[in-house]
């Protein structure tokens, strides 16, 4: 029974790792300069863009339309998440939806206390657009500096006064071209009432002569932050009558049927716009905005760009027209060092400079191209870097495995919890030795049944574990949790899980061919795994619903909140990463695509459930697995699943964009899963090999000899001497690397080894004593243990809703584990909705 209770389960994701900046996000460095994309939210990610690019971005921008109300707050609160995931800063650009005179201080206050919350839940810091490209007449609220100011202002003062985790941007756009009576998309000019403001030489009439941006500038109290969009179209066939008449209510006229060849930019054009000349002929200023709006002002500068291509049209190759304007944008930025932010706009859209054509801006289209620019950047300097503390699973989930954070596995390297890992292996060492003594002196103890092909102490073990899931998902203090959190805990983890579950349908695999035939075997594996996929579906649509009914709080498990440390053991709470981040997509009409498709990649869903994303990758690779196994090339099966285990220790590889890879990363997980097809389909000489004289005496000492190095290791530790002939500080090394779960770093796989030796050989000459205790509730769950493992996240989010259950004490929660643990007991043994779960 000591085996029995030294298991370990996966325990949820529970802090996100401290990157926090000396200063403010939205204060940069000398020096520094973040860049990142402006993507099309609709149908792209932050994920998905940071594999393109090979790194994370150390920005991303999005649109909101403001006021907020109750939809732009969420898509805004979606945009703060998943940039939360990379550390990003938040580049947010507002865009008016009502007249700027409409705008009032409490649509500003509402905003600031808005960013301040997503702040406290996300970690998000931001850089405030408000509506940018106001000089420009192709925006509603373009050309209207009396009432932009204004507004401006009214916007700067709530965010300046209530928040300090935001910055406002000033943001026109490139002044050549102005007042762009004739642009692309233009809209009517501005009434009579601006007109004097914009009329800065006097002469009655806004033309190119006129200053682009003094109108619009909002003081120096209202701006924190200047920024500017520098962009390269290629060749126009041109415009006329640019000029903005005061006695005209209609855009200018002029016919073009925009772009006509892709153009690689003209050598110095980035430095021409810089300088204030490109595009303005024979009336540029004398002062650059540059100049004038950032050195003058010491004030930092965000940079918009990008690089226009028409796949439809001729002329130069796509990868030369924007390499070679991001390495003029790049190799500006040292004549130019206030510039701190650079966004690149990520999109393919249509264009009205392009005469409505879709044109491509997008710098990681390709491969190709992303290297190139990933590359560069490198050359550059570029920080890509997360500029906030990062907040997701996988970051939550090692650090908390690494012992930095509390309420996790682990507490402080070289602290009291690895002599948790140290007593369970001793106590096991010592369990196999008792074992060898009853197995010698009691045989009536012994299991009975070697010949049936039902193992059923694979049965009870496998009971066991999903017990101990159960216990621990539901997350409510108890004797019981204890156990699982601390004991079982310690010494391995949800490995164990996927180990047996391998052990099994390796058994299992060869009855049944010998029974269908091979082909029809593997069709009836890849039937088991559609099922499972489309039962983990279900469950993910499912829990998502049930939250959402106004009597039912699904949090518990749709969301994990970091318990962790900030900066100098500050406390940090409320940090909370919604599981379900596009989970609101999903009840449009249609859906968006990308919401669609984070559901059937099982990029969403509980995280009680997300290794149930591995569960089924493994099921569909069981035939060709199981091709190796049965022609007895199990050796070539373990080669290539340790280099798969190397690649993905060693570089982080992760083969899926599913919620999984974070916790359960594909290419390490792989590895007990497949040792566990060996050994189950060669259980026979294998048992008989560990069960001769020579294999029990090695597997002996081998026990005994890891214990006791073990326990010499926590004695020196412990008593402050040399832990000869180890190295001094070989405790703290094992505690911070030797032991972590996410990566499954050797001491877990030692571990693993350790428990199934010990186990069974319990189970094997303890059989009656415990089978006749545990074994009548224990086999029948580990008989169904996948059934069990689906509905007992039902179980967690029922018991995440009973009131005063957090506060629960030892005894009452024994009590709750006993009453969920006796329904689903229940369920199993009445077969309840057995025909469409798998089991």
């Amino acid at each position: 029974m000591v085996a029995l209770l030294s298991f370990a389960v996966p325990l949820p994701p529970s802090a996100a790792t401290q990157l926090s900046p000396d200063g403010p996000a939205v204060e940069p460095q000398d020096g520094q300069v973040w860049f990142g994309p402006a993507l099309d939210w609709s149908d792209d990610r932050a994920a998905d863009y940071a594999e393109r690019l090979g790194s994370t971005a150390s920005l991303y921008a999005q649109r909101a339309e403001y006021p907020l109300d109750s939809e732009s707050s969420r898509y805004v609160e979606q945009f703060a998440q998943q940039v939360s995931t990379q550390g990003a800063l938040a580049v947010l650009s507002l865009e008016p939806q009502v007249a700027l005179g409409d705008l009032g201080p409490e649509d500003a206050a509402v905003l600031a206390d808005f960013l301040d919350e997503l702040h406290d839940k996300y970690d998000t810091e931001f850089l405030v657009r408000f509506a940018p490209e106001m000089n420009g007449s192709w925006v509603s609220w373009g050309q209207q500096p009396t009432a932009y100011v204004e507004a401006f202002q009214e916007v700067a003062t709530q965010i300046h006064e209530r928040t300090s985790v935001a910055a406002m941007v000033w943001s026109p756009t490139y002044g050549a071209g102005y007042p762009f009576g004739a642009a692309y998309g233009d809209v009517a000019p501005a009434g009579p009432e601006d007109l004097a403001g914009l009329d800065t030489t006097g002469d009655g009439i806004v033309t190119q002569a006129d200053d682009p941006y003094g109108p619009y500038w909002p003081g120096e109290d209202a701006v924190d932050w200047v920024g500017l969009g520098l962009f390269h179209f290629g060749s126009d066939q041109g415009r006329d009558a640019n000029d903005l008449d005061p006695d005209s209510a209609e855009p200018g006229a002029g016919d073009s049927t925009g772009f006509v060849r892709n153009q690689v930019p003209q050598p110095g054009a980035v430095e021409d716009r810089w300088d204030e000349r490109g595009g303005y002929g024979s009336q540029a200023p004398s002062s650059s905005f540059y100049e004038r709006f950032a050195e003058e002002r010491d004030l930092p500068v965000l940079l918009e760009t990008g690089a226009l291509w028409q796949p439809d049209l001729d002329g130069a190759d796509e990868v030369d027209i924007k390499r070679a304007w991001w390495r003029q944008v790049l190799s500006s930025l040292e004549d130019h060092p206030l510039v701190h932010g650079v966004v690149w706009l990520e999109q393919r859209r249509p264009e009205a400079e392009a005469d409505g054509a879709t044109v491509d801006w997008r710098a990681t289209r390709t491969e190709a191209l992303a290297e190139l620019l990933l590359r560069d950047l490198a050359a550059a300097g570029i920080d890509l870097d997360p500029v906030t503390r990062v907040l997701d699973q996988e970051t939550a989930n090692t650090a908390t495995a690494q012992g930095r954070l509390p309420g996790g596995q682990y507490g402080p390297p070289g602290g009291d919890e690895l002599g948790w890992i140290i007593a369970c292996a001793v106590l096991l060492a010592l369990a196999f030795l008792a074992s060898g003594i009853v197995g010698r002196w009691l045989r009536s103890w012994r299991y009975p049944d070697e010949d049936d092909p039902r193992d059923r102490r694979l049965d009870l073990f496998r009971g066991f574990i999903i017990v101990t899931v159960v216990v621990t998902h539901i997350e409510v203090g108890g004797p019981y949790s204890y156990v699982a959190l601390k004991a079982v805990g310690a010494i391995t983890g949800a490995e164990m899980f996927v180990l047996l579950s391998g052990i099994v349908l390796g058994m299992i695999y060869a009855p049944t061919v010998r029974r269908f035939g091979e082909w029809a075997t593997a069709m009836l594996m890849l039937r088991r795994a559609r099922k499972q996929y489309l039962v983990a579906l279900a469950v993910v649509l499912i829990v998502y619903l049930m939250g959402r009914l106004p009597f039912v709080d699904a949090s518990d498990v749709t969301t994990f909140t970091d318990r962790g440390n900030g900066p100098a053991g500050e406390a940090v709470a409320g940090q909370v990463y919604d599981l379900y981040a596009n989970g609101p997509q999903l009840l449009l009409y249609p859906p968006p695509w990308y919401a669609v498709r984070e559901l059937l990649l099982l990029q969403m869903g509980p995280w009680v459930f997300n290794i149930m994303g591995l569960f089924v990758v493994l099921s569909l690779a069981l035939p060709l697995l199981m091709v190796l196994v049965r022609r007895r090339l199990w050796w070539a099966l373990l080669l290539l699943s340790w280099a798969a285990y190397v690649v993905g220790t060693v570089w982080s590889v992760h083969l899926l964009p599913s919620q999984f890879e974070d916790v359960f990363p594909l290419l390490i997980w792989q590895l007990p899963f497949c040792h566990g097809l060996v050994l189950g389909h060669y259980r026979t000489e294998v048992t008989a090999a560990l069960t001769s004289r020579w294999g029990k005496i090695l597997t002996g000492l081998a026990v005994v000899a890891y214990a006791g190095v073990l326990a010499w290791l926590w004695w020196t530790h412990h008593s402050g001497i040399s832990p000869a002939p180890f190295p001094e500080d070989v405790y703290g090394w094992l505690y911070a690397e030797g032991y972590r779960r996410v990566d499954l770093r050797p001491g877990r796989l030692i571990d693993l080894a350790l428990m199934i030796v010990v186990t069974y050989a319990v189970l094997t000459t303890c059989w009656k004593p415990i089978d006749r205790l545990v074994g009548w509730f224990w086999i029948p769950l580990g008989q169904a243990s996948l059934y069990v493992f689906i509905v007992h996240v039902f179980f967690a989010v029922a018991v995440g809703n009973v009131p005063g259950l957090d506060r629960a004490d030892w005894w009452q929660g024994a009590v709750v584990h006993t009453v969920v643990l006796a329904a689903i007991w229940w369920m199993v043994r009445r077969r309840v909705l057995f025909a469409v779960i798998p089991r």
